[in-house]
């Protein structure tokens, strides 16, 4: 049996797409099926659309686009659309990835099937088979600023209508009509896409986090009572209280438990609660931003068939989106610093009663010294990423377009969150689970057994100093599978 019959259809209805759904198309090719529902309010504000030009300008129907929006289009001109497409898709830099431009037509495609677009029907019928067969555009990555991904959509749209080729597989054409061609591209699609993406990078590493926090405070005999119920409840953030809980489960402490080395841990081990929790929820917090966009009827104009209008708006603008993005990158870089500082007292015979350095040899041996200075280059990448791309604007188009968000900057640095996080918390994995099996390992009904011993099974066991590259490589691996550990 194919990997791709063992996956759930994924049935778009412009009203109930989840972020997992996202994920799964993006990175797993599920069959993508249009709901009839979705659809007929497709082709409802289609016909509103078309019947509203013929009565008054519209914009980017019968209009020109940006500061050309006062230029009226001639109703028999056929070819408005299509320059529209063409002097839009002017984007540049690398190809996107094959998943980010997956989730964005899965996203472009429930947007139109919530009925605020205007879109035919028939486009939204070659989108959906174009991803239910595994078709791609070729999407530059570079091109947009947070109000609308214009030229990553016009390059998709020119697929479709066979103006250019698909790189990746094939798609039957679609006949898009000049006012087809701005109420597609009208969309933050793509940005969504890659944050959803991005998103769930971030939560599984987030729990991923836990787990290697928990190995280091084994290894380090760290004290119970810092996670204690009445600590937690003295100032229950939810974030907070949830990190607490989950950590005395894979630590097997009681929420009265108070056993430890020291009198006073460091706040790499007594801080984890607050530190991540707070991380958890400003990661939860996009989540919930996400799940609005994904189901939004956010074009400019809005063709709204309940009033039978037509309302132009700048609901194109994802302030909401980018101010979460920023705050979630923000909230995740302590967790990173938290991990490098675990990863110093690791490596400090003083918090360990082991060898320093982890090292197993001669006088002299350097063990896991490296880790340190691979852990702090992910730390600083990290530490870039967390600017916030809401600090600036732009003034474009004759000044008609005078400010932006910048969320695509925003996703964009989410994105490289992702690789630099791993690479901190594998740094800690190897040498949390080197100083536990140095210190005799963990006894068979300790709640981080399981963990351990996956752990010990991915890495080289061989203590000699040596390369860690693998190592890192494996641990790196390894992170996802304990990111859905519950």
């Amino acid at each position: 049996m194919a990997t791709d019959d063992l996956l759930e259809p994924v049935v778009v209805d412009g009203r109930h797409l989840r972020r997992t759904e996202v994920v799964a198309v993006a990175r797993n090719r599920p069959p993508v099926h249009l709901h009839p529902a979705g659809r007929a309010r497709a082709a409802e504000a289609a016909e509103l659309g078309a019947r509203l030009a013929r009565t008054r300008p519209i914009y980017g129907r019968s209009t020109g686009v940006g500061a050309n929006r006062h230029e009226i289009v001639p109703a028999d001109d056929p070819e408005h659309g299509l320059r529209i497409l063409r002097s839009h898709a002017s984007g540049t830099g690398e190809r996107e990835p094959v998943e980010r431009v997956r989730a964005m037509m899965l996203v472009r495609l429930n947007q139109l099937a919530a009925g605020g677009s205007g879109v035919d029907p028939e486009v939204l019928d070659a989108l959906t088979a174009a991803l239910d067969s595994g078709a791609v555009p070729a999407v530059p990555q570079l091109g947009a600023i947070g109000t609308g991904d214009l030229t990553a959509l016009a390059a998709l749209a020119l697929a479709l209508c066979g103006d250019r080729p698909w790189p990746i597989g094939e798609a039957p054409v679609a006949r898009m009509t000049s006012a087809d061609a701005l109420a597609f591209i009208s969309s933050n699609a793509a940005t969504i896409g890659e944050a959803v993406l991005a998103q769930a990078d971030l939560d599984a590493l987030l729990r991923a986090s836990e787990v290697v926090a928990a190995l280091s405070f084994v290894a380090l005999g760290g004290a119970a009572e810092a996670y204690g119920s009445p600590v937690q409840n003295a100032r229950a953030h939810p974030g907070q209280l949830l990190v607490a809980t989950r950590m005395r489960r894979l630590l097997g402490f009681s929420p009265t438990s108070r056993a430890g080395r020291r009198l006073q841990d460091p706040f790499s081990l007594r801080a984890v609660p607050q530190v991540h929790g707070a991380a958890v929820d400003a990661v939860e917090r996009l989540g919930t931003v996400l799940d609005v966009e994904l189901n939004a009827r956010a074009e400019n104009p809005l063709i709204d068939v309940a009033t039978g209008d037509a309302w132009h708006n700048a609901n194109f603008h994802t302030g909401y989106l980018a101010h979460a993005l920023d705050s979630a990158r923000a909230a995740v870089y302590p967790v990173a610093e938290l991990s490098a500082a675990r990863l110093g007292d690791l490596v400090d015979p003083d918090f360990t009663g082991l060898s320093a350095f982890l090292a197993d040899g001669p006088p002299g041996s350097s063990g896991v010294m490296a880790l340190e200075y691979v852990a702090q280059d992910g730390v600083a990448t990290l530490r870039h990423t967390t600017l916030p791309a809401t600090l600036g604007s732009a003034v474009i188009s004759r000044g008609l377009e005078d400010h932006a968000s910048y969320s695509t900057h925003a996703a964009r640095l989410a994105t490289a969150c992702v690789p630099a996080l791993r690479t901190v918390l594998a740094a800690e994995l190897v040498a949390a689970v080197r100083a536990i099996a140095m210190a005799g390992g963990l006894p068979p009904d300790h709640a981080l057994t399981t963990a351990y011993e996956q752990a010990r099974a991915a890495l080289d066991g061989d203590t000699r100093d040596r390369p860690l590259t693998a190592d890192l490589a494996a641990a790196g691996v390894l992170l996802d599978g304990l990111g859905t550990r519950r």
